[in-house]
């Protein structure tokens, strides 16, 4: 990482939390519950948590089997859903991803968050995950938004992510998305600014999503002031910039003086 993202890296880290923060932060949550274990049960409490008395979040983020359970609670409720293919080890074929993102559109997916395949990245294929991503994108067409989830913890290299963020937006991401939340580490500033970053010097409308281990508003915090300072003030969005968290949610409404909103979520989130 350059000297000049170091920095805001550091400034970032500084960043007080305080209710506007929290205000702010609730807007841009995609809730998540990504567990092997979930059930319809579990998948309802999480959407019913999605509409809150300070605000509703952007989206719910479920397994592909719960699309239909999330649909039906959450309509006309103005709540996203989305959900994850490739995920989480990001090995399945061009042919599977496409699929599999067909399958959750037509069962009523506005957001395919499709895991790069990060191994192969690593060691240094680029062939497959451009055609991978690609599948994806043809699949997903112009109207359902395209998140890549770069698995940062597992490239674990500055230029390895900022290479895989280029290739990501050239594919037609339209976020990049820092982890699969089931590797750590998860999301950390060091990968965030190297991504914005690469955002920024696209000149695309590319939107970034912080995924794992945020789980109060001092950490949301950290993640506005870095977008602030590279993308500028007001940059981020519900269009732009998501958090992918579970337990967040209680911790932005305890500081937004609502209290708790039922059974939270289990898992890397």
């Amino acid at each position: 990482m350059d000297a000049t993202l170091a920095r805001l890296v550091e400034e970032a880290k500084l960043a007080a939390p305080d209710a506007k923060i929290a205000e702010r932060a609730l807007p841009l949550l995609d809730l998540t519950s990504l567990n092997d274990d979930d059930t319809d049960e579990r998948i309802v409490a999480l959407c019913d948590r999605a509409v809150t008395p300070a605000g509703r979040v952007a989206a719910v983020c479920i397994h592909p089997r719960f699309i239909p359970v999330a649909k039906r609670r959450l309509e006309n409720k103005g709540v996203a859903i989305a959900t994850v293919v490739n995920f989480p080890g990001g090995g399945e074929s061009a042919a599977e991803v496409a699929g599999s993102t067909r399958d959750a559109i037509r069962a009523g997916a506005d957001e395919i968050d499709v895991v790069l395949p990060w191994r192969d990245f690593k060691a240094g294929e680029r062939t497959v995950p451009n055609d991978i991503l690609r599948a994806c994108r043809d699949a997903c067409g112009d109207g359902i938004l395209m998140k890549v989830i770069l698995e940062t913890g597992g490239l674990d290299d500055a230029d390895l992510i900022e290479r895989a963020s280029r290739d990501a937006v050239a594919a037609g991401a339209d976020f990049l998305k820092t982890s699969t939340g089931k590797l750590q580490p998860a999301a950390t500033l060091e990968a965030a600014a190297i991504m914005l970053a690469v955002i920024r010097d696209s000149g695309k409308p590319v939107g970034f999503k912080a995924a794992g281990g945020i789980r109060d508003t001092a950490g949301a915090a950290t993640y506005l002031h870095l977008a602030g300072a590279l993308m500028g003030e007001g940059w981020a969005t519900p269009s732009t910039f998501r958090f992918g968290a579970s337990g967040l949610l209680d911790a932005l409404l305890g500081d937004l003086g609502q209290g708790a909103t039922g059974q939270k979520p289990r898992g890397g989130y």
